[in-house]
Parts: C-alpha cells; sequence; structure tokens
C-alpha cells in the first residue's frame, strides 16, 4: 500500500493505513509530552534555584542516579553539546549543588557529584513530583500504571540504544529524572 499522508513519509509497503496513522497519533503524542517535558523541567530547575535553566535539572537528576561522571559522560548520556553541559556544570557548582572530585581513575580528570544540598533539593522535589503524580493517576488502575511504566521504559531503552548506536557509546545509558 502506498500513499502520502500530509505531512508524513510515505505509507510503506505493508504498513496499514491504520497503523501509519498510529504512528502519526503517536509521534504528535510524544511531541506534546517532549515540548510539556521541556517546560517542567525548566521550571524544576528553578525550584533547585532561580539562577538555573532546564538542562541544569537533567543534569543533576543524572549525576543523582548514576554519579560519580565526568562531563564528557554527561555530554555522551544527555546528549547535550560540550559548551551547554561545561555551563550548567559551572553554573550547579557556583550555587553549591555539585561537586567536582579528582577522578580515582584518572587524577588528571574531575568526576562530578551532587553535593549534600544539591542531593536533598533534588530528593524534595522528586517527592513532590511522585506525590503528584500519585495525585494525577489516583483514578488510573494499577495494571495501568504498571503497563504505562513498563511501556515508556521499553520505549525509552530503544531510545538509548539507537543513541548508543549512532554515537558509537561503549556504555550504557541511563534513563534520568524520575
Amino acid at each position: 500500500m502506498s500513499g502520502n499522508l500530509p505531512g508524513s513519509a510515505v505509507v510503506q509497503e505493508g504498513v496499514g493505513q491504520d497503523l501509519q496513522d498510529t504512528f502519526v497519533r503517536l509521534e504528535r503524542e510524544i511531541g506534546l509530552l517532549l515540548r510539556r517535558s521541556r517546560a517542567i523541567s525548566a521550571r524544576l530547575a528553578r525550584e533547585l534555584h532561580p539562577d538555573l535553566d532546564g538542562a541544569a535539572y537533567g543534569l543533576l537528576a543524572l549525576l543523582a542516579d548514576a554519579g560519580p561522571l565526568r562531563a564528557s559522560d554527561l555530554v555522551a548520556r544527555l546528549g547535550l553539546d560540550k559548551s551547554t553541559v561545561s555551563r550548567q556544570v559551572s553554573s550547579l557548582v557556583a550555587l553549591g549543588m555539585i561537586d567536582r572530585q579528582p577522578d580515582p581513575v584518572d587524577g588528571r580528570a574531575q568526576v562530578l557529584t551532587p553535593s549534600a544540598e544539591g542531593a536533598a533539593r533534588l530528593a524534595g522535589i522528586r517527592e513532590a513530583r511522585r506525590a503528584r503524580w500519585e495525585t494525577d493517576l489516583s483514578d488510573w488502575p494499577a495494571d495501568d500504571l504498571t503497563t504505562l511504566a513498563d511501556l515508556l521504559g521499553r520505549f525509552n531503552r530503544l531510545g538509548e540504544a539507537r543513541e548508543a548506536q549512532a554515537t558509537g557509546a561503549d556504555e550504557e545509558p541511563v534513563a534520568t529524572g524520575r
């Protein structure tokens, strides 16, 4: 089956129109989720400290989940520009949210970890977010919540594998932002 959909690629042979429409809907929903996620990250970063921008929240969350990491690890795992990561690291260090320490493997390099204050602030924000999810989704059946979490996890692993393949990364990426 071949044909054009407005704003989409040609329908692939063997892929039915209903399935193609589902992929178009999926792309729209994921786009909306990503736009909302960026806005939420910006708000959460401001909750950490009024002088931070959105990228700082994800960076601190990754350090809390997977740290200690080098700045180059953050670049690879977050898929951000090196200058963006450098700027965020500098801001987070200056505000006392993360600490730099010598890398135990290579003393010439530095590893980054959340400071006690950064970890405490992040934990508070995460707890408030978890409570909000519980309230917002309180009328969802437990099986639906489990299915949603499982499917999102599966979807994220697919994206992480594709990103690792594209960048030639040796390390397994880590999801962030619980």
